[in-house]
């Protein structure tokens, strides 16, 4: 399993999936604008993996801060901090990591300015190895809704290239196959960027998981042939309501899902879901630059010189197409998510039993 993105001897080391499947380019970071372009650029996507890298670059950055006590420090790593939330606006991962690490510097704020940019590396890998943990977790829960013989839609990429590893809509899979359960997969490519076509079916074919690449438009056709069983898919941003920001083309598939009686799942570690917004229509949506619509990868033009373009990366999936939402402590109706912040719940209770 290629990582994503490490912390080796002071350097972040990003691997460019924007360069996948063709070629395997590791990129090395040594200043936090370049971890925050790699970010804006799609070296690195996906809500958990720029969650990393965002903890990651923040504390690249504050190894060149000259400050003699803490207020100095925090006044210095501002404009880090600044750039890292300026990326990308729709995961909320960013933004999580940055609240993480605001809280882990107020808790450590005795320390000295060299300890704390020490401890901050620290925290970096630690958001790392715990969000493998989490994905494991999600897999354990999710393999629960796969039987031998299915076959299993996903849509973008929700595996490890978009996480600290083993991936979120992916894991599921992975614990499937370690039980012995036989089962399918179909991607669809996910225009404009491609990560269906050419990261999940990468990534399933390095782990030795039958995949077959379909067109986006194709999943209807295939829905009512009776060929798909259920469909898993990976989270950006998920309200309190349980509406779920996901890549464009997301909503499409729930609708379709919904009309075919098929069951939609979204897999959201915690850290993805915003408890501070009470529904999706508060989820800020991000729109990209035209190139990636009118050209293939930036080469090969596709469609006429000056044709007017949206190109919106993310759609709003209402919870009610929603079927239920696997997290790291479980599988939830999308209406029980916002339990999961109440102190001393009964999880069992509240579980989704399929």
């Amino acid at each position: 399993m290629v990582n994503a993105i490490e912390w080796v001897d002071g350097r972040i080391i990003m691997l460019d999936q924007s360069k996948l499947p063709f070629e395997v380019v590791f990129i090395e970071c040594t200043d936090y604008r370049q971890v925050a372009e790699g970010i804006k650029k799609l070296w690195i996507r996906g809500a958990p993996a720029i969650g990393i890298a965002t903890a990651m670059g923040i504390a690249l950055g504050a190894q060149d801060i000259k400050a003699d006590n803490f207020k100095e420090f925090m006044k210095g790593l501002e404009p880090v901090v600044n750039e890292m939330l300026s990326t990308r606006p729709t995961a909320v991962n960013i933004k999580w990591a940055v609240e993480r690490i605001n809280i882990f510097l107020r808790e450590k704020r005795g320390e000295s300015v060299n300890r704390l940019k020490e401890l901050l590396i620290d925290e970096a890998k630690k958001i790392l190895k715990e969000d493998v943990e989490v994905n494991k977790a999600i897999g354990k829960w999710g393999a629960e809704l796969i039987k031998d013989g299915n076959t299993i839609l996903t849509h973008c990429n929700a595996g490890a290239l978009a996480t600290g590893g083993y991936g979120t809509a992916t894991a599921p899979m992975l614990v499937a196959r370690e039980q012995g359960k036989k089962f399918e997969v179909i991607v669809d490519e996910t225009r404009p960027v491609l990560q269906g076509a050419r990261l999940t079916t990468w990534e399933l074919m390095q782990e030795g998981i039958p995949v077959t690449l379909i067109t986006d438009n194709t999943a209807g056709a295939l829905m009512k042939m009776g060929t798909i069983d259920l469909v898993i898919v990976g989270t950006d941003r998920t309200a309190r309501n349980g509406d779920v920001a996901n890549k464009i083309g997301t909503y499409t598939l729930s609708v379709l899902c919904k009309e075919h009686k098929i069951p939609f799942y979204v897999a959201a570690p915690l850290s993805s879901i915003d408890f501070s917004i009470s529904s999706g229509k508060y989820i800020p949506i991000e729109e990209r630059g035209s190139e990636e619509v009118t050209h293939i990868f930036g080469k090969c033009q596709i469609a006429p010189d000056g044709v007017r373009v949206r190109n919106i990366a993310f759609d709003v999936t209402p919870h009610k197409y929603v079927t239920a939402i696997i997290t790291e402590k479980g599988i939830f109706k999308p209406g029980d998510i916002k339990k999961l912040k109440k102190a001393n719940i009964n999880l069992e209770e509240v579980r989704f039993k399929p």
